[in-house]
């Protein structure tokens, strides 16, 4: 008999003072992320790229939501 199955539990922590954010599966990090599509990549690298990243149970995302990244814009350089 297979044991349950392990549901990854990914956090988004708030924005540092440069508008990152880190990125951790209980207490390993697995990267920085300076926008949303940094944390699809930083989930693809861990074999964890089946989880829909903006409307996952699976990611905690604190100090903020998938579209926050304050500090940050598109437009800097």
């Amino acid at each position: 008999m297979a044991g349950p199955t392990r549901y990854p539990h990914i956090v988004v922590h708030p924005p540092a003072l440069d508008g990152s954010r880190r990125v951790t599966e209980g207490e390993v990090t697995l990267g920085l992320a300076s926008h949303l599509d940094d944390v699809i990549e930083i989930l693809r690298l861990a074999d964890l790229d089946r989880i829909e990243v903006e409307e996952s149970d699976l990611i905690d995302w604190i100090g903020g939501g998938p579209d926050d990244w304050p500090g940050l814009s598109e437009h800097e350089l």
